[in-house]
């Protein structure tokens, strides 16, 4: 693998290779006009070839990206001596596999796609408890092994969305050689969180990171919180400090970043051209809590997501509601907090689903009006009068 000028590379978990810190997520290309499946091919290629002749050496996409076309255009940008410069990581589609033949059939397409006879990095994509008891029952770890020996993959990992412990009783599940988890300096309690980094990473995994900058939110920090950085001294913009402090952690392998513009990829491989382990001071520390508290000052619903309220037995997400609701207020963003809610309608979990049954105000510790804020989630959020 060839090298960039000031790229930082780490170890990835127990695999014997090293990764750069950044890597190219292939799930915000740049695209024409409205639809986000029509990709500008043009530019996504030049981002991504920008991006590999600057070290980045992890490309990483997924099977329904940009409606099944970040796969096509990831294969073109790889072409001309680019694929042997890169590890190139990419997803099973679980929650279309039926049966076990099925994991065969879309690795098969995925290489077509990808014009390349092997996968370097393969996930399970997006598990979570039922997703994981699904593909146990398929028999994943028998794919494995046999596209392992094939050569068709090389290291066999998982991508993650649910609670702690079940990211837990995954990691112990099988002998994965890495995992991809969200984390951000916002999220240090969500999902598996810096628990489940420094767990995975005890057990020799490496550890990719996803959603460093929330989604683009910490891209973006309202002026009071700019002010904060100020006090402290430092001229980091929100994206260097968001990655600062995933970098502070040995245990992280590769961040990545979805991209949309060259501007941005310059940007980022600049940035982790200087990002160290155990980069940050104790003042820097201490300034990023005071950033924390600061965000979570804009709350506007007290849930402490303990997850006393849950399962709803009409499957409303009664945390997941509150929080994109809270998030939606601290950063000031509500046309991403809209299109996340309808995706929550699409899954039936969200507050519109809520038929006051009354089942959670007695679990509640902190006696939230639970149906009435549900009310007032979907209202705002699904922009009902």
């Amino acid at each position: 693998m060839e090298g960039g000028e000031g790229m930082q590379y780490r170890d990835f978990g127990k695999t014997g290779v090293k990764t750069s810190l950044l890597g190219f997520g292939a799930m915000r290309l740049p695209v024409i006009g409205e639809d986000h499946s029509k990709i500008d091919e043009e530019k996504a290629i030049e981002m991504i070839r920008y991006a590999i002749d600057h070290g980045v050496n992890y490309v990483d996409t997924a099977y329904p990206y940009h409606g099944g076309n970040s796969e096509k255009v990831v294969g073109k940008a790889l072409k001309d001596g680019y694929r042997e410069r890169v590890f190139l990581a990419t997803k099973s589609p679980v929650w279309q596999v039926e049966k076990h033949e099925d994991f065969y059939r879309y690795l098969d397409e995925q290489l077509e796609k990808l014009q390349t006879d092997h996968v370097d990095m393969y996930l399970m994509h997006a598990l979570n408890r039922e997703r994981w008891e699904k593909i146990k029952e398929l028999r994943f770890f028998d794919f494995f092994e046999k596209v392992k020996a094939e050569g068709k993959i090389k290291f066999a990992g998982f991508s993650f969305h649910d609670r702690y412990p079940v990211f837990k009783e995954i990691v112990d599940g099988y002998d994965w050689d890495f995992c991809q988890i969200q984390l951000n300096y916002m999220d240090e309690n969500y999902q598996a969180g810096l628990r489940g980094l420094k767990y995975a990473a005890s057990k020799g995994l490496a550890v990719v990171i996803m959603e460093p900058l929330k989604g683009g939110k910490l891209a973006r920090l309202p002026e009071r919180v700019m002010k904060i950085l100020e006090k402290y001294g430092k001229d980091w913009s929100p994206v260097e400090l968001s990655f600062r402090w995933l970098g502070h952690h040995p245990e992280v392998s590769t961040i990545l970043s979805g991209m949309s513009t060259l501007e941005q990829v310059k940007q980022n491989v600049e940035i982790m051209s200087k990002i160290t382990p155990n980069n940050l001071t104790e003042e820097d520390m201490k300034m990023i809590e005071e950033i924390k508290k600061t965000l979570e000052s804009f709350a506007v619903i007290n849930c402490t997501e303990c997850g006393y309220c849950m399962p709803c037995p009409n499957g409303v997400d009664i945390p997941g509601n509150f929080r994109l609701y809270n998030e939606t207020v601290m950063f000031e963003d509500w046309e991403g907090g809209r299109r996340t809610y309808r995706w929550f309608e699409s899954q039936k979990s969200a507050a519109s689903f809520c038929v006051e049954c009354g089942e959670c105000l007695s679990k509640c510790p902190q006696k939230l009006d639970i149906p009435n804020l549900l009310k007032r989630v979907h209202r705002e959020l699904a922009g009902v009068k």
